[in-house]
């Protein structure tokens, strides 16, 4: 292929901006790109002209993103470009290859197996150290273990740099820290590595051989790094190794976009970059090719509500991207106020309901929340208006019988193809395990299975068009080969069914449609966002959720959380300015309270004495006086706790302390007013939790 087919090939239909990037081959660049302005069609075209105008080797360039479904779809574009052997992977998984291969050089011996989930070997560390956790503080814990080593820190140094991170798993930091070494022990004695050691190990050794070191910076000249306000201070750490002090390095990102701070991201390496490489070009895009005006519009008006502090005080982020929408005019945003949970979720369904009747594929809807606890209920409304639906987190596509068996099916078939036309192929297949034309009438499991088969068909139709050439049409075998790289990605295909989502396990995907939902106080932002940094990222996560949508958004809210419950619910603060006939808040709500009067100290209502710790003037009483309620109150508002936890994937402490609980059950509160006179009940747990508290209590 002669430079000017690969021109008119590969750089037609690129904007200004984009061209930009797929033209600048060497030395450092780094590329600004907003939500929607093309970033993967930049950088994908950007590796394709570079190999077909023979400037890169594509058995030379490494692109690296940050989960498997956007490595897979990277891949599959590079594919379409001609130059499908150009690799593109995790960190994680370029990583274990470069570990596999050194291992028995480096280190000697055979690798130890790689722990896929981190909570049976947390709970065993517990156990050895006496420690009581419950499921969903085994999952905190796990977490903060995760970030203290994408941080690099050890059990011995994390206790310097972890003190600000509140008490996971209900755990002060010398507990935490000891759990973090109690956690390492069992896996040296299971001969065990988990993810974050890949990485760990692969550091290590490029750090201490120089010849595997020169044999990695010898196999790969370029690199291309995407979702680069995603990195961790360990994977800056593995690509400055793998660069070696070279400049060969494209990055990509959004500072508007960093909602994983709690995982030990920083976009810091992004808006660093041009201080890092003082040479280095800077590209913005800026065209928003996704969302309509009005979607764009409201994207860029949350962006200017942000608090100072955090990113702000870098000069990129203080003037984050202006998205400039590049698509005809589209609807007027929603904002819907409900009475409460359950009058919300069914106005939502009811909506989607409306907009798949008027042609709207129910696969380009999305259902998105703050926290997975608040599926269930969009789950019941679907339900109950016909509307099928998959939760995104649940099962994985691949591992669903139906799918394996289908695979399997296709599989024998390809052995013994004809020349039949592939889709009509797949159709009769698949029709033996109970594909058909129409979706089935009823939900459940048959249209979940339904729906499995009819991606699969759909998947085929697609790769008919776009993989298929006049010297070689896309075969079975072909479409085989393609869902078993798909199998091992898990890039599974679109399923036709409303997508329900937390903000977080959206980003990388849209739709045409988005319900944001659940938008008051406490939600969004999170009651434990209680940080100006902590709160500019729940800013942005919205941010994230808003740029979504290609055409419909709606934002949704209720006043109280159960049918009939005191309506004290306020809509988020960041819809200020948003919603009509709202301004912009100026600050952070609620307001900051007076200060108060140093108190007198608290006396034991039982002995008399002055309570000395927090948890003693919570209860009102010392620890060692007997207690005042009834236990059983207690143990159901331990249960209730804990079932509110596990929904809402915090600590069991986030909801209430024990302190808290046995309060509540001693003083036994009547009505809210009285609740909200304890100790550890402020006005975001009053409001959240309040009415379900005082009907555990009163019905005692």
């Amino acid at each position: 292929m002669d430079e000017r087919t690969a021109e008119e090939r590969i750089l037609a239909g690129l904007d200004d901006e984009q061209r930009a990037v797929a033209t600048t081959l060497a030395g450092p660049l780094c590329v600004l790109a907003g939500a929607g302005t093309g970033k993967t069609r930049a950088i994908t075209h950007r590796i394709a002209y570079g190999v077909h105008t023979g400037v890169y080797n594509p058995n030379r360039l490494l692109a690296v993103t940050f989960t498997a479904r956007a490595a897979a779809e990277m891949r599959s574009r590079l594919r379409d470009l001609g130059v499908g052997t150009v690799q593109a992977r995790t960190f994680h998984a370029a990583a274990l290859r470069q570990l596999q291969y050194f291992w028995p050089h480096a280190v000697g011996g055979q690798l130890p197996g790689l722990l896929d989930h981190k909570a049976q070997i947390i709970a065993e560390a517990a156990r050895r150290l006496r420690l009581s956790t419950d499921r969903a503080a085994i999952r905190d814990l796990a977490a903060e273990v995760e970030w203290a080593k994408v941080s690099m820190l050890t059990p011995e140094t994390y206790l310097t740099r972890a003190q600000d991170r509140g008490e996971p798993g209900g755990l002060d930091k010398v507990a935490v820290g000891r759990l973090f070494q109690a956690y390492e022990d069992v896996k040296a004695d299971r001969n065990l590595i988990d993810f974050e050691d890949v990485l760990l190990i692969t550091v290590g050794i490029l750090q201490e051989d120089p010849r595997v070191a020169a044999t990695v910076r010898d196999q790969y000249r370029h690199f291309v790094v995407d979702e680069y306000q995603d990195v961790s201070p360990l994977q800056q750490k593995m690509l400055d190794l793998w660069l070696g002090g070279r400049e060969e390095l494209c990055v990509v990102g959004d500072a508007s976009q960093t909602i994983y701070s709690f995982t030990g991201a920083t976009p810091r390496h992004l808006l660093d970059f041009p201080k890092r490489y003082p040479g280095a070009n800077v590209v913005k895009l800026v065209r928003d090719y996704r969302s309509t005006p009005q979607v764009v519009g409201l994207a860029n008006s949350l962006l200017k509500g942000r608090r100072s502090g955090g990113l702000a005080a870098d000069a990129l982020w203080s003037t984050p991207l202006h998205l400039v929408a590049q698509r005809p005019s589209g609807p007027v945003p929603e904002f819907l106020e409900c009475t409460d949970d359950e009058a919300e979720s069914a106005a939502v369904a009811a909506r989607i309901k409306i907009l798949i009747e008027h042609g709207t594929k129910a696969s380009e809807i999305a259902v998105l929340f703050r926290t997975n606890g608040q599926s269930e209920a969009y789950e019941q409304a679907l339900t109950a208006a016909g509307v099928g639906y998959q939760l995104r987190g649940g099962e994985r596509f691949f591992a669903r019988k139906e799918v394996r068996d289908a695979i399997l099916q296709l599989r024998a078939a390809s052995r013994a193809a004809d020349d039949e036309p592939l889709g009509q192929l797949v159709r009769d297949i698949l029709g033996n395990l109970g594909y058909q034309p129409e979706a089935p009438k009823t939900g459940g499991a048959l249209r979940e299975r339904w729906e499995s088969l009819a991606a699969l068909v759909a998947l085929a139709d697609e790769l008919v068009v776009s993989r298929s050439t006049p010297e070689h049409p896309f075969s079975l075998v072909d479409l085989v080969t393609e869902l078993t790289e798909r199998a091992a990605a898990q890039h599974a295909p679109t399923v036709q069914g409303v997508t329900l989502a937390s903000l977080h396990s959206a980003k990388g995907l849209e739709w045409d449609a988005v319900f944001l939902v659940g938008l008051s106080e406490g939600l969004m932002p999170i009651s434990f966002a209680d940080t100006p940094e902590s709160v500019d990222e729940e800013r942005r996560l919205l941010y994230v959720g808003i740029t979504r949508a290609r055409e419909f958004l709606n934002f949704s809210w209720s006043s109280a959380r159960t049918p009939g419950g005191r309506a004290n619910r306020r809509p988020s603060r960041f819809l200020d300015g948003l919603r009509p006939n709202t301004a912009t808040a100026a600050g952070p709500r609620p307001p900051a309270r007076k200060s108060r009067k140093a108190a007198s100290p608290s006396v034991c209502r039982v002995c008399g004495k002055i309570l000395g710790t927090g948890a003693e003037r919570k209860i009102g009483r010392c620890a060692t006086c007997p207690p005042g309620y009834d236990e059983a109150v207690f143990d159901e508002l331990r249960a209730w706790r804990l079932k509110e936890a596990t929904a809402a994937e915090v600590p069991a402490f986030v909801v209430f302390t024990d302190a808290t609980l046995m309060a509540i059950a001693e003083a036994a509160p009547r009505d809210l007013e009285e609740l909200a006179t304890l100790p550890g009940v402020g006005p975001s747990k009053l409001e959240r939790y309040g009415d379900a508290v005082l009907e555990i209590v009163s019905s005692a």
